[in-house]
């Protein structure tokens, strides 16, 4: 179903996925406060949350809970509520609904369903940290949050190795110390960025090695605020014995021989034979 709402002053009816500012409240759009203002219900995570940002805004269009856990209740509320012509707006706490956020479900059954769905683009985490870190941006791939388990962590870690793109990682600034070592671990020293309260007054975006980061982050209080890893993609440089053998006495510090040989076969490139031969005579596995 196609039509054209850019010129239309009066929202149509649907399902409008809407932006909303992820730290400064000056990123919020023009288009945006206007189909909340004319929205029928606005469905979001925290009403608590979303009240403080319609309230500054002036907008007194009622709100309705939608998350994780009243889904199966709520989004048949708001199927009705589209069924009868009615406006939907859906938001998130903070930035782009459905990112790490809840929100597919309802999209998917309002377009099978027949009905109009919009997105109102605006503040995004992803491609703040992204256009801010100073990493290739002509390719990238956003992998959510990593497990808060190290195992289930690292396996995430060895299954993206081998993608050739910049690697985007939400991460919570009490984990963002281990996390930044088992990315050095697995992904090998990589140049990357740590963008931390982006948009807002303390906004830090720290550029460098993998190494470095995690030395730094070693060395300094934990960090406070929300928080987006960017991986630069593996180098194309030639990888030599001396380089390998380092690559891997890192890795077997914290891997068994198995997990080593996977992360630095996918790191540097090479054939996993090669690298598993080094592993087993590094080890003193025979």
């Amino acid at each position: 179903m196609s039509r054209k709402v850019e010129k239309t002053k009066k929202t149509l009816p649907g399902l409008y996925i809407i932006s909303t500012p992820i730290g400064n409240l000056g990123d919020m759009t023009y288009r945006a406060k206007a189909v909340l203002e004319q929205a029928d219900i606005i469905a979001c995570e925290d009403t608590r949350v979303t009240g403080k940002l319609l309230a500054y805004f002036e907008v007194k269009t009622p709100t309705i809970s939608y998350h994780d856990h009243n889904e199966k209740k709520v989004l048949p509320q708001l199927l009705e509520r589209l069924e009868a012509g009615q406006i939907v707006g859906l938001v998130s706490d903070a930035g782009t609904p459905l990112i790490s956020d809840p929100g597919y479900h309802l999209v998917k059954e309002a377009r099978e369903a027949g009905h109009f769905v919009s997105s109102i683009p605006g503040a995004s985490a992803i491609l703040a940290a992204l256009t801010s870190a100073g990493l290739p941006t002509d390719r990238f791939m956003f992998a959510g949050f990593l497990s808060n388990k190290t195992q289930a962590r690292r396996k995430t870690l060895a299954e993206l190795a081998s993608v050739k793109a910049t690697l985007i990682f939400y991460e919570s600034a009490k984990r963002l110390k281990d996390s930044l070592k088992d990315i050095f671990d697995v992904l090998g020293d990589r140049e990357a960025a740590v963008c931390r309260e982006l948009t807002k007054l303390f906004e830090e975006v720290r550029r460098g090695s993998l190494a470095e980061l995690v030395e730094h982050y070693d060395q300094n209080d934990r960090p406070k605020g929300e928080i987006v890893i960017v991986i630069g993609p593996r180098g194309e440089t030639e990888v030599t014995i001396d380089k390998l053998d380092d690559a891997l006495i890192k890795a077997l510090e914290n891997l068994s021989v198995k997990e080593a040989v996977a992360a630095v076969t996918y790191s540097l490139g090479l054939k996993r034979k090669q690298v598993y031969e080094r592993a087993l005579k590094i080890s003193g596995n025979k």
